[in-house]
């Protein structure tokens, strides 16, 4: 065979060998070459979520999200084998091993979640989970695009809006100031003048007085923006009296 007809030879091999593989890929039937490529697909897209959960501290990571979008991927590849290869492609249910991948993500979901006295966190890793777990399914029934485009978007919605929040100083949170001051106060009228000018919203507050040691327990449920600095606040209001011990907390544990 001369050098033009071996190349012309080499480059159909190849042309062919592109074509078959994008058709493999592209099969409504499930094969080793869909099934392969599908699993990867979700593990990559599943790290780059749980990356962006890590970053922010959770205890859900990359190699958990890697792992729920793998096997939801490969639920989903189990719900068209199976009635594929014994019931005939028309004859089955694929959705059926899939509707229970959504409902058991759900204790994913719930483990991720920490619930204090009167705070729950980790609904948005939660919610990731369970979104992740969706993207592996569309993965695994051959949705590539949609899901790399539903994967962007998650990093949108994790890392963008979080920024736009910042920003924007939206959403609020509950949080607690537990001062013990020396004397016994009349009145916190000195204390609502602070928080005001810092424009603190205070929900309620409780007293407590110790007469045989001198001193006032002050417990302060304020609304504060998820992105405020507080520490100019608390270093004023240390000041006002005679502060024995200053905490600030997320739950109301007076």
């Amino acid at each position: 065979m001369d050098r033009p007809r071996l190349i012309t030879y080499m480059w159909e091999t190849v042309f062919n060998w592109h074509n078959n593989f994008i058709e493999s890929l592209n099969s409504l039937e499930v094969n080793w070459i869909n099934s392969i490529f599908r699993l990867f697909l979700s593990m990559i897209l599943g790290m780059i979520v749980g990356a962006e959960r890590k970053r922010k501290g959770q205890i859900a990571g990359i190699r958990t999200f890697a792992l729920i979008s793998m096997g939801a991927c490969l639920a989903m590849l189990l719900s068209i084998y199976v009635p594929q290869v014994y019931l005939g492609l028309k004859n089955g249910d694929p959705g059926r091993i899939a509707a229970q991948v959504i409902t058991g993500i759900g204790f994913l979901g719930g483990g991720a979640m920490i619930h204090m006295k009167g705070a729950v966190r980790g609904l948005t890793t939660a919610a990731g989970i369970w979104m992740t777990a969706i993207v592996g399914m569309a993965i695994g029934i051959g949705m590539y695009l949609i899901s790399i485009v539903a994967t962007i978007l998650v990093l949108l919605t994790l890392v963008v809006f979080e920024q736009y929040g910042k920003h924007r100083k939206l959403g609020q949170d509950s949080k607690v100031i537990n001062l013990t001051v020396d004397g016994i106060l009349p009145n916190i009228e000195i204390y609502r003048e602070v928080l005001k000018e810092h424009e603190i919203h205070l929900s309620t507050f409780y007293i407590e007085y110790d007469y045989e040691r001198k001193i006032t327990e002050l417990n302060f449920v304020i609304l504060v923006h998820s992105y405020t600095d507080v520490m100019p606040l608390l270093s004023k209001i240390s000041s006002v009296t005679p502060t024995r011990k200053l905490t600030l907390s997320n739950q109301i544990d007076i």
